[in-house]
């Protein structure tokens, strides 16, 4: 059973994420939503610079979000097949509730910029864990549009950096496994 809410433990060790092309309705309520984005905030953070930022892309915006996907598809690639047209509005328009997660490091900070990025990392994972917890799924995406300056810039400006799309909703479909490291494979003891 995937995501078993039993105990905070069952549920760390069966987390599965749901495909956001599979996330229909019902999504996060607004006060889902915001227990979902408060315990996404509950993460290291050192120097308390909260170097993140979460912006919900709520439905009744998800077409003007195609919009600048498509617009920003094409700075690039300025004769886009019908298919990649349809990719980029399926991106934008899949699962019931979006958050954008944006990296928002404290530049004039002595705290490493690096420890910033993971703490926005563990961001992404908290607002997983905390949607999964609620009974929902939720999907961790990046792709080109993570990439875009465009897309950058209409959620963050230069500076900062799109750390995933969190696509958030109810399984339409179970949840598959996926193949997972063994411990060997990743887990060692050093020797020193």
């Amino acid at each position: 059973m995937f995501n078993d809410l039993s105990t905070p433990a069952r549920l760390m060790a069966t987390r599965r994420s749901g495909k956001p092309r599979d996330l229909g309705a019902p999504g996060p309520t607004p006060d889902q939503m915001a227990r979902i984005l408060h315990a996404a905030a509950r993460v290291p953070d050192h120097g308390k610079l909260a170097p993140w930022r979460f912006v919900e892309v709520p439905a009744n915006r998800r077409d003007a979000f195609a919009a600048l996907l498509d617009e920003a598809y094409r700075d690039d690639r300025p004769a886009p097949s019908r298919a990649e047209v349809e990719a980029v509005r399926q991106f934008a328009t899949q699962s019931p509730a979006l958050v954008v997660v944006v990296s928002a490091p404290a530049h004039a900070s002595h705290i490493p910029i690096w420890e910033q990025e993971l703490s926005a990392g563990a961001a992404c994972m908290n607002l997983l864990v905390a949607a999964h917890a609620e009974g929902l799924a939720g999907g961790w995406l990046t792709g080109w549009a993570a990439y875009s300056e465009r897309v950058r810039d209409a959620f963050g400006g230069p500076g900062t950096r799109i750390a995933g799309f969190m696509f958030l909703g109810t399984p339409e479909r179970p949840l598959d496994e996926r193949p997972r490291p063994t411990a060997e494979q990743v887990v060692s003891v050093w020797a020193g």
